[in-house]
């Protein structure tokens, strides 16, 4: 079941169009792309997030997306020599598959994002992108 679901991760990412003018343009195009993709999924996240340990590693084909995009800016000065482009990759997917996973407690544990819970999905993968992006950048 892991290695179906981590199967379909892969074959969805590797036909999402990355888009976009540089590097910082191309991994805010991922991450919103990865996002809605996982959002659109909530069964595959779940399973997802409950496997643990597997051969499966069904998070690879995401993670090196991004840490080929940052390596990337990495070259061209536009992402910080200092970042760590595997840990900042992964720390960008779990950011995203943690709040999908968790966010009927987010919205409960907030009040205010719980008042806009309908838009709170949204708002939270542009937020998600920016602050990766401003995290990175040169």
């Amino acid at each position: 079941m892991l290695t179906r679901g981590a199967a379909e991760l892969e074959q969805a990412l590797a036909s999402l169009a990355v888009a976009g003018n540089g590097p910082l343009d191309r991994i805010a195009t991922a991450l919103a792309a990865q996002f809605d993709f996982l959002a659109a999924h909530p069964d595959l996240v779940t399973l997802l997030t409950q496997a643990g340990r597997s051969d499966a590693r069904p998070f690879a084909p995401a993670i090196k997306r991004l840490v080929i995009l940052l390596a990337e800016g990495q070259g061209l000065g536009q992402v910080r020599d200092d970042v760590d482009p595997h840990l900042a990759a992964a720390q960008a997917l779990v950011l995203m598959v943690a709040y999908l996973g968790l966010e009927s407690l987010i919205a409960a544990s907030a009040p205010p994002l719980g008042a806009d819970e309908p838009a709170l999905r949204e708002r939270w993968k542009e937020a998600a992108v920016k602050l990766v992006l401003e995290g990175v950048r040169a």
